[in-house]
């Protein structure tokens, strides 16, 4: 096996072997409002379940040169956001809204995406996604070092909206879900195959 110390190589080189080894990641698809109540999206795949008790969720923005992205920024001044689950039916605008756009202009416009209103926080949801939840902030954490290089943030849902045909007896449909992870490089991929292995006693 290869052996590799990460301080004997860039950035660049840690980062294309954690996304290669890594995988498949989900993708958050994430919507706020900045101050001046433009609605900013973008897609995170450092991203996961934190708690069920309460229900809470983290994702790691990650900045450019020491300075917050306008997500994590947006989420540290207003305290919530939207989290969306990436699917296949809307995987395209998704990546869309991945563009460098000035602050004051709107991915969800670009990519031409429908807000909707949300049940319990100012910041709007998305109406082609099938799941969303709407959260607050529960703590945020600058990570990195002296100049820290990412804002990890752990949100807690204080709503799901979760499409009907997706729920069967309390549990969620995942092949009707049809969810979408990133791999390296451009490549995503689709559910694939199911398998199950009966857990240990």
């Amino acid at each position: 096996m290869l052996t590799i110390y990460p301080e004997e190589q860039t950035e660049r080189d840690n980062y294309k072997l954690l996304i290669g080894s890594i995988l498949p990641r989900p993708i958050a698809f994430i919507t706020t409002l900045s101050a001046e109540g433009v609605l900013n999206a973008a897609p995170y795949s450092y991203f996961n379940i934190v708690s069920a008790d309460p229900p809470m969720v983290s994702v790691s923005v990650q900045r450019k040169n020491g300075v917050r992205k306008d997500t994590s920024r947006n989420i540290m001044e207003t305290g919530s956001f939207v989290v969306h689950i990436s699917d296949e039916d809307y995987i395209e605008a998704i990546n869309q809204t991945a563009a460098n756009l000035p602050p004051d202009e709107s991915e969800v416009d670009f990519a031409q995406l429908t807000s909707l209103p949300s049940a319990k926080i100012k910041v709007p949801g998305i109406a082609e996604a099938k799941i969303r939840m709407e959260c607050i902030l529960e703590q945020s954490f600058a990570l990195g070092g002296t100049t820290p290089s990412c804002d990890l943030i752990i949100g807690r849902v204080v709503c799901f909206h979760i499409a009907e045909e997706l729920v069967e007896s309390g549990r969620i449909d995942a092949q009707r879900l049809k969810p979408v992870s990133r791999l390296a490089g451009n490549n995503y991929s689709k559910l694939g195959e199911i398998f199950s292995i009966d857990r240990p006693n």
